[in-house]
Parts: structure tokens; sequence; C-alpha cells
């Protein structure tokens, strides 16, 4: 039998994972701050909707302060800036022989196992989009890579289980060795949607704005030096390849960038959900915790990190409410390049 899971954070990530499961039967439970999301999934009405699927269901779900007992296998799908309030939070309801699955975006696995134990860490990279609308309704835009693996790449039996479980939302989830791989991978990407949030331009028409592309290419690679220096190996996934970012080959770059236009024309996930913070909720952002281990790990190499840096001051300005989301600021960001 499947081991029963717990979905610490049912927003956009951890709800639609978890509707997945639960229709299929599985023993979850849905845990997340907002009341009243919390009740429409007891009630059993927790939609998925969009191009991918539609389908309503529920399930057993709290909010923190009324969880109880012991768990073996809990996933964390908080936005990284929360990583580390959650994970203390839910730490006292970890089995000792448990672990926390990151399905994030960021190096979040490096904040959970300072928390709980590396032992007890699980690393899980995540590429599909999904936003959470209101109460009770995700929409579910585009289906994306999902990975799991442990930290040190080692096959265990419940890394083959969980892969196995997370089949069931995902049917082309991947096994791997190298997960870290894939995490840096995504921070070379979300370098790129995490820029385009400055703007009010959709994903695809950012990336394909020729304007756009030496400010694409030099934030890449700022962040592959990085991710060299800390002697990791970034892989690709839907239609992002890191290699040709490395050398000169304009061909190739030119060729991944294409893929890219074409993988996110083709999600009803129009924005990064960064932007959808910044210009829907107006609230934080994550982009300072998702950068915050990258800038660490430079800092710790040497490695100068001049458009991360800035990227931070500026979404910073959008959420205070000093700078406006605009061209001009990617403009502002690209200019730093020529400095």
């Amino acid at each position: 039998m499947a081991e029963p899971i717990v979905i610490w954070g049912a927003g956009a990530i951890g709800g639609t994972i978890g509707a997945y499961l639960a229709r299929a039967g599985h023993d979850v439970t849905f845990v997340d701050v907002v009341p009243e999301h919390v009740a429409a999934i007891e009630a059993g009405k927790l939609t998925i909707e969009g191009p991918i699927d539609s389908f309503t269901t529920g399930g057993k779900a709290a909010t923190p302060d009324r969880v109880t007992g012991k768990h073996k296998l809990i996933i964390l799908a908080v936005k990284a800036h929360h990583t580390e309030a959650a994970t203390r939070a839910l730490a006292p309801y970890l089995a000792d022989d448990g672990a926390v699955v990151s399905c994030q975006n960021g190096l979040n696995e490096l904040v959970i196992a300072e928390i709980v134990g590396r032992e007890r860490t699980i690393g899980s990279f995540v590429n599909f989009g999904a936003d959470y609308q209101e109460p009770g309704r995700i929409l579910y835009g585009v289906r994306g890579a999902v990975v799991v693996g442990e930290l040190d790449g080692a096959t265990t039996p419940r890394i083959t289980a969980l892969h196995r479980q997370l089949r069931v939302f995902e049917p082309d989830a991947v096994l791997s060795d190298n997960v870290f791989g894939y995490l840096w991978g995504k921070a070379a990407y979300g370098a790129i949607l995490k820029t385009s949030a400055l703007t009010n331009d959709s994903i695809a028409d950012f990336i394909a704005d020729p304007a756009r592309k030496a400010l694409i290419l030099a934030f890449v690679r700022e962040i592959l030096s990085v991710a060299a220096a800390e002697k990791a190996r970034p892989l690709g996934f839907d239609g992002f390849d890191p290699l040709p970012f490395l050398g000169d080959d304009m061909a190739a770059i030119d060729a991944t960038i294409a893929r890219m236009v074409t993988y996110n024309r083709g999600s009803a996930k129009t924005h990064s959900g960064i932007w959808r913070d910044l210009a829907v909720r107006k609230r934080q952002t994550d982009v300072a915790a998702q950068l915050a281990p990258v800038r660490a790990a430079a800092k710790r190499h040497g490695v100068q990190t001049p458009l991360a840096d800035t990227l931070v001051e500026l979404i910073a300005g959008i959420e205070q409410g000093t700078l406006p989301q605009s061209g001009a600021l990617a403009d502002r960001l690209a200019a730093v390049i020529r400095r």
C-alpha cells in the first residue's frame, strides 16, 4: 500500500499534486493556512480546471494548528520565503524515519535539511504550470517536468515508492540521481521567468522578444557560472537546455530559445507566479528567497552576480510600490551588462 502523504501548502503546486493523488484513492491530508481553502477541500470542492484536466475532489484537510500525529511523508509546497517557517511548523509532525519532499521553486532542500536533517530531506523539481485562483479553485495550465531524487543520488526504497506515487500525477515523472542538476537548471531558467515579471509581457512574448535576447543570455550564463563553481551538472527540461548557453553556438542558443517559446505558448498559465504575486495578488514574492542560496554560493566562490543582485532590488521596488512593472525595468536590468 502506498505511504500516506501530507501536502503542506495546498496551493498551485501542492493542491494540484494532492488532487490527483486523492482522486486516485491515495491517503492524502492537505494542510494550508487559508481556512476557506481548507474548508473547500474538506467539503469535496477542490476543483482542478484548465486545458490539461477538469475535475473536483477533496479529502482530509487542516490548517497548521490542527495537524496531529506523526507522518512519514510530507510534501512541502509553499513559496520559497516561507520554507523555514513552514519546515519548523511541520517538524513536530514528521516521523523520526520520515522525510520532507521539497516540491517548490528554488534550492529549498538546503534550508529544509538544516532543520530536519539531510537524511530526512528528499529533493524534488517541478516545472508544471498552475495558478491558485481562489479557495477551492486551481488552474492547471500546462504539464511540465516532475523529478524526485535522494540528495546523495542513491536509489532507495522510499524514493522508488515516492516516484511511483508521483507518476499518478505525472506519468513521465523522473527518478534522478542528479536532482540538484535539475534544480540548478531551473535556477537558470527561472532567472528568465523572474526577469519577465519586471514587465507585463507574457513569458512567451518576453522570451521571443529579440530585444531581450542579450539579457536572457547574460543572466542564464551568470547563474550557470555559480553552478559551475558549485561543481553542479545542470540539466535541461521542457525545451530549456543549459548547455548551449555555456558556449558561443548562437544557432543552438536560438534553438533552445525557440523551444522555450513554443512550450510557454502552449500554456494556459501565460505569466509567472511571480508576476501574478506582483500584479494580481499585490504581495511579496519569493524572488529574493529563491536567489538567496545562489547568491550565497556565488559569494563563497568569489563569483560576481550583478544581474541577480539588481533583479532582487528591482523586484523589491515593485513590491514596495516605488517602481512600476514595465519594460523600462527590464531595460534597466539589461543596462547592468554594459557596465
